[in-house]
């Protein structure tokens, strides 16, 4: 039986290992053996890896000759979706092709050969009836009620538990209704609830779900304002023109807008102006931002459905700055649907720089923006409240101090309730 020596020498970077065997002797040494806690370093050719980051490849490559580098090329496998999968793999075909490509008579033998190849036989015959493996067998029916209902019990109370118990259908549809459940109900439920008018007959929980025949309406008639009458009235500064509503009406041509929108930079009595599809473009809709920058008086602007850019958009709601009177802006579906983030961010810096405008009909996509101007718009009306409140609270108190009369708190808050 052969006799084993083994001696270890342990050094602070280097480990011997030396076995003597009796018919022969094998010495092995690993030099400069870097040890690591309970790791083996890896290596490349008996080097670590860390030894050839300041090898510079470049200087390696340009040493090789052109055989080398198709050779090392056959060796590395890119993985590159944007290569050709022929530069991607290294299997390169030597034959000289044998005529022309012809790919419908490829796939007609590609599926010539498949039909001809014979099916691999099964090791095990089929034969009808017989069950192959494990059945599955479903649970029986009173297993799965029980799992249902552990899954979906709530403990409501007796009273609550009760109430629904003997609680009609049509109780628990108006239930539902109240609660805000839309889902569980067609239309028609839903609004005979909210109404109380009383549930359709054959509708309820088992009934069939039908489609709400759709109420014909009316066309909408075309809009008779008169173009060329209406921007003389605003040149004049009519006082009894405050709403001018241009909306559906076709073919104005880019003159017609310069006009109005000259007249409109010195107009004092107009309050609300609706160009909802009337055709503006990016070279009108600058002049409308150079007129409502000059405006004072203007508190309602509506440029939705036309073709404004997003960058006009911006300069529209960058005018708005400039009097503080629009208390309203809108200008959704425009030319393009999708703003952008840094379109996005730039009407919210705006709008938070506003402290006039109480409502903004933009369609923002992101969260943020549509969470910061919400609450500026929100903390605008809040403000506009207050100062109402504060200056009717003054008049209130004057009223009465100045009719000797005594009020008491509840009729003194009523007031305020009212005119509130």
């Amino acid at each position: 039986m052969a006799e084993v020596e083994m001696e270890e020498t342990f050094e602070t970077t280097t480990v011997r290992r030396k076995t003597v065997r009796q018919s022969f002797k094998i010495q092995e040494t690993a030099s400069s053996t870097k040890s690591e806690t309970m790791t083996t370093p890896a290596k490349l050719y008996g080097k670590d890896l860390s030894e050839y980051d300041d090898i510079d490849v470049d200087a390696l490559l340009a040493q090789l000759s052109p055989e080398e580098i198709s050779i090392l090329a056959k060796e590395v496998d890119p993985d590159d979706t944007f290569l050709p999968p022929d530069q991607r793999t290294s299997y390169e075909c030597t034959k000289s092709p044998t005529g022309p490509l012809d790919r419908k008579k490829l796939i007609d033998h590609i599926n010539k050969q498949a039909i001809e190849t014979p099916d691999i036989p099964d090791l095990e015959p089929f034969i009808p009836g017989t069950v192959r493996g494990k059945k599955w067998i479903p649970p029986p029916q009173e297993a799965r009620m029980q799992a249902a209902e552990e899954q979906i019990a709530i403990d409501l109370g007796d009273e609550y538990e009760q109430a629904l118990t003997d609680a009609s259908q049509e109780e628990i549809i108006d239930l539902a209704a109240i609660l805000g459940f839309h889902q569980m109900m067609n239309q028609d439920q839903y609004h005979a609830s909210l109404l109380n008018k009383g549930q359709p007959l054959g509708l309820g929980w088992d009934g069939i779900t039908k489609a709400s025949a759709a109420k014909v309406y009316p066309p909408e008639k075309p809009n008779s304002t008169d173009v060329d009458d209406t921007i003389k009235r605003v040149k004049d500064n009519d006082h009894n023109l405050t709403d001018l509503n241009w909306n559906n009406i076709k073919n104005i041509s880019d003159e017609k807008f310069e006009q109005l929108f000259t007249a409109l930079k010195n107009n004092t009595k107009l309050e609300a102006l609706s160009l909802t599809n009337v055709g503006l473009t990016d070279r009108t809709a600058l002049m409308l931002a150079e007129a409502v920058e000059k405006n004072s008086t203007l508190r309602v602007l509506n440029t939705e459905t036309n073709f404004i850019s997003p960058q006009v958009v911006v300069v529209l709601v960058k005018a708005l700055l400039q009097n503080m009177s629009v208390e309203e802006f809108r200008a959704s579906n425009q030319r393009s649907q999708v703003l952008g983030n840094k379109i996005e961010m730039e009407i919210t810096d705006l709008v938070e720089k506003n402290s006039t405008l109480l409502r903004l009909g933009l369609h923002l996509e992101f969260n943020d923006a549509r969470h910061r101007v919400a609450a500026h718009l929100q903390r605008n009306i809040d403000r506009i409240r207050q100062s109402r409140l504060s200056k009717l609270f003054r008049q209130v108190r004057i009223g009465f101090f100045q009719s000797d009369r005594k009020i008491t708190g509840f009729a003194y808050y009523t007031v305020l309730a009212h005119y509130a």
